[in-house]
């Protein structure tokens, strides 16, 4: 789901909301900007655009000092087509689906943008330890938080491990030859992209305006957000964490002039059987939900799709791991875990600069 709406200049401290929908549930992230439609007499146009694609909607706002192209909503519309062709479950006859479908030994010829997208999601996998896995699809199944709902049963020990034997990043194959790239993969598992391809049409819309010398918007796509220059108050775009409390206030205003922002969390989406808490967070290695206390992880990365492949490997991490690794990594991490009945904020050493003073408001 996703919730965008503008505020104009006597509103301009109103905090607006947009939602993040994808593999690993998700959290808000809010913006504040000046709507201002059209052109004027002085100052630079603000253009926005929007609609739907991938199964969600989308939202771009320019701040143009120069003319856009005529047909610039167009080539947005095409971009994100050329994504969701690719890398869509739910097209038969996209590049995910053929990989999905096809034996154990065969090679199918991927696009540069699958194949762009696995070398991310490859290395996010190799990062976190295992932690970040697009072979996880069987596990969420059976655990009933994927597209079938199965009753909120707990499956047995067999059954997990039955799955976690077939699954795995490991198995997925890349081979080149004469600049082509070819997939294949040596156990019977099929990929799921949800939690990386909405930010990677994110930078391709992102990269689109800048070849168009529009260097200052912002671009959500699913909740997926990339931002670059300034608003068009000529200020940092300001984006605001959510808190998980059922008031859905505000957690942290950050200031974020270039890069992409994505949250994960869990706090939403799970279920309760015999006292036990049971969250759609999968963690590939075990089979089994989080048990942790993290109920939201927000990344800053340059790309988009590495901040939300990035969002959903931390979620299956405990706090302390998950900001030792991003201290490591010097990746802006910003973590609320449970804490007794209210939160705990943490967050790494690279995240302190984006802190907007005096607008954080403890999440509870």
């Amino acid at each position: 789901f996703s919730l965008m709406t503008s505020v104009d200049k006597q509103s301009i401290n109103t905090l607006t909301g947009l939602r993040k929908a994808s593999f690993s549930f998700n959290c808000a992230l809010f913006f504040v900007f000046v709507s201002i439609l059209g052109g004027c007499d002085h100052g630079p146009e603000i253009i926005k655009i929007t609609g739907s694609k991938m199964g969600t909607s989308y939202h771009v706002t320019i701040v143009a000092d120069q003319p856009a192209p005529p047909d610039l909503a167009e080539q947005i519309e095409q971009t994100l087509d050329r994504v969701d062709q690719s890398m869509s479950t739910y097209k038969a006859d996209s590049e995910i689906s053929q990989f999905n479908q096809q034996d154990v030994g065969e090679y199918l010829a991927v696009s540069n943008d699958f194949d762009q997208v696995l070398q991310i999601a490859r290395e996010v996998w190799q990062k976190s330890g295992g932690a970040f896995d697009p072979t996880v699809g069987p596990l969420v199944d059976i655990w009933g938080f994927g597209p079938t709902f199965t009753g909120d049963i707990v499956p047995s020990d067999s059954a997990i491990q039955k799955i976690l034997a077939g699954i795995g990043f490991d198995a997925v194959n890349r081979t080149e030859n004469n600049q082509q790239v070819f997939l294949s993969k040596s156990r019977p598992l099929r990929l799921d992209l949800s939690a990386i391809a909405k930010g990677y049409a994110v930078d391709l819309v992102a990269d689109l305006l800048e070849m168009n010398a529009l260097p200052d918007y912002l671009v959500e796509v699913g909740g997926e957000t990339r931002v670059s220059g300034l608003n068009p108050e000529g200020q940092p775009w300001r984006l605001a964490i959510e808190s998980p409390s059922p008031q859905q206030l505000v957690a942290q205003v950050l200031n974020v002039q270039v890069g992409a922002v994505a949250t994960s969390g869990d706090y939403r989406n799970y279920f309760e059987r015999d006292g036990a808490r049971y969250s759609h967070t999968i963690d590939p290695r075990s089979g089994r939900p989080t048990t942790h206390s993290l109920a939201s992880v927000t990344v800053v990365a340059d790309t988009c799709a590495e901040a939300d492949a990035w969002a959903t490997a931390l979620m299956v991490m405990n706090s302390d791991q998950a900001v030792d690794l991003a201290n490591e990594l010097e990746m802006p991490v910003y973590i609320i875990a449970r804490q007794n009945e209210g939160y705990n904020v943490s967050y790494s050493e690279t995240f302190t600069p984006l802190l907007a003073t005096n607008e954080r408001i403890e999440a509870q």
